[in-house]
């Protein structure tokens, strides 16, 4: 019979199976054989070659990593609370003499509503010229929780400060109130709800 001819004549070459082979070997070696952990290492490089990385920058990166610095908290700004409710923060401390009962100052002021809202000021806040006003630190003629923002306060210095109805416009005679009208009246019409002044202390006169 020709059968064992014809068998030869169409048999694969040996080498064209042997990597078929070798690969089913592979995956059937023991999951912690050298053959098995060589395979997953190859595997592992071919994917991290197609996303673009580099297995060794990738552990060199790792091994040289610097250490994270410590975060610095920002300063905070402190708030003073007085007796009659006033709150004060201090913004910027000042030079010179302290300010006390019974001096006058020069000082710049902007008055807002205690949701933010433009009062009055003594700046422009179109030309950035300003008219600063002067006052006697006396109960009788400014609001007392003004005074009580100003004293101590060095020239230059500067204060944010939230007054409550109480100790602000109990009258209409005292100051600071804007000569005009319009800002006037819209200073006084607020006058039963807190305030907020930020002030700046020009002199000690």
């Amino acid at each position: 019979m020709e059968v064992p001819a014809l068998q030869a004549r169409f048999r694969f070459p040996r080498a064209s199976i042997s990597p078929c082979l070798s690969y089913k070997h592979k995956l059937a070696a023991p999951e912690n054989s050298p053959e098995r952990l060589h395979s997953l290492t190859l595997k592992r490089r071919s994917v991290l070659q197609f996303l673009g990385l580099s297995p060794i920058l990738l552990n060199v990166c790792t091994v040289t990593a610097a250490p994270m610095q410590e975060m610095k908290e920002p300063d905070v700004i402190r708030t003073l609370k007085l007796a009659s409710g006033v709150r004060i923060q201090d913004i910027v401390e000042g030079e010179g003499p302290e300010a006390r009962d019974g001096d006058l100052v020069e000082i710049n002021y902007v008055c807002r509503r205690s949701n933010g809202y433009f009062v009055h000021s003594t700046v422009d806040q179109f030309s950035g010229e300003s008219a600063p006003v002067v006052l006697p630190l006396d109960d009788k003629q400014i609001i007392q929780g003004l005074k009580e923002v100003l004293t101590g306060m060095k020239a230059g210095g500067k204060r944010r400060a939230l007054i409550p109805p109480s100790v602000g416009y109990i009258s209409e005679n005292l100051k600071p109130v804007p000569n005009e009208f319009g800002p006037r009246r819209s200073l006084l019409s607020h006058a039963n709800e807190p305030l907020i002044f930020e002030v700046q202390l020009l002199k000690v006169l």
